[in-house]
């Protein structure tokens, strides 16, 4: 069975617990789940399939990972991939379970900073054009008169 219908079969079971595949030296978050991996602790998110996306950390990030899923009240299982996708450890907060909660925070959050992220990029290749410059010069005199105005009250 491939890594992707094997995520899908296993989400199906786990659907609001984040599930940290063991691949090697690297745990791996997919889907919704790669979203609150990269909202909590800024690791990037990267494309996997058509319509995914993956999160992974180092295993020796795990303790770090799992103590800050707990203080969030999210649900979490590991499992390992050499194992069979084996689950080695499960968390499960049951009713307290924030997991919905926090992925659309994420989701929010991390499409605001894909947006930012392409007009960056766009902004860049094209910083030769003279409507490029003038859009730069529009963003900072919205941005520095925002602050200005928010540092007045």
């Amino acid at each position: 069975m491939s890594l992707a219908n094997m995520v899908r079969t296993i989400k199906q079971i786990h659907p609001e617990d984040v599930v940290l595949i063991k691949i090697g030296v690297f745990y791996h978050a997919y889907g919704k789940d790669a979203y609150i991996i990269s909202y909590l602790f800024g690791y990037k998110r990267n494309a996997f399939g058509e319509n995914s996306s993956t999160c992974g950390f180092p295993k020796s990030a795990l303790n770090y990972v799992k103590t800050v899923l707990e203080e969030k009240k999210i649900n979490y299982i590991t499992i390992d991939r050499a194992h069979q996708y084996e689950v080695e450890e499960k968390q499960n907060f049951k009713k307290e379970n924030r997991y919905l909660e926090i992925y659309q925070k994420a989701h929010k959050n991390i499409g605001i900073q894909d947006r930012a992220m392409k007009i960056y990029h766009y902004m860049i290749e094209n910083i030769e054009e003279e409507t490029i410059k003038l859009k730069i010069k529009e963003v900072e005199e919205v941005l520095y008169n925002e602050k200005r105005e928010v540092c007045s009250n």
